[in-house]
């Protein structure tokens, strides 16, 4: 029987120029039981979100097992959520919206690399949508996935 190991790994998402007052948050936990964690509220520039996600290895998959109560979807489909608008608790907003931004793409090399420096994975979205409003559904990285270290 193989030893599964897991590990926390903190992750940064940066939210690239998202439109002014509006409320952005990351979204912890499952359907009914979940809370929005890490509220801001734009303003000019960007956001900047940190969080820890758990990682499992069981040694034998190619990919790593994203876990905990960030992870949202299917093992080979795994993602967070951002929250916008009343998604993020803000009253009085025209946005309901949610952003899905996918963990694919994260190696087990980035993994090991963030456990060991100590670091962080990153990931750059753009904020604004087509439409000129907050961007929704599934939003792709800018650059891909990275390992920042983290300054002590």
């Amino acid at each position: 029987m193989p030893v599964v190991t897991a590990r926390d790994i903190p992750i940064r998402l940066i939210l690239i120029d998202p439109p002014p007052g509006v409320d952005f948050g990351i979204q912890r936990g499952h359907g009914s039981d979940c809370e929005v964690v890490g509220v801001q509220r734009s303003h000019k520039g960007n956001l900047v979100f940190d969080f820890i996600i758990r990682v499992t290895d069981d040694g034998k998959s190619a990919a790593p097992n994203f876990t905990g109560p960030f992870a949202q979807g299917p093992r080979d489909g795994r993602f967070f959520y951002v929250g916008v608008g009343t998604y993020a608790g803000q009253m009085g907003t025209p946005w309901s919206r949610r952003m899905k931004v996918p963990l694919a793409g994260i190696t087990s090399a980035q993994i090991r690399e963030a456990a060991k420096k100590p670091g962080r994975l990153c990931v750059s979205v753009t904020g604004t949508g087509k439409d000129g409003g907050p961007s929704c559904a599934t939003v792709r990285p800018i650059d891909g996935w990275t390992v920042e270290k983290v300054k002590s």
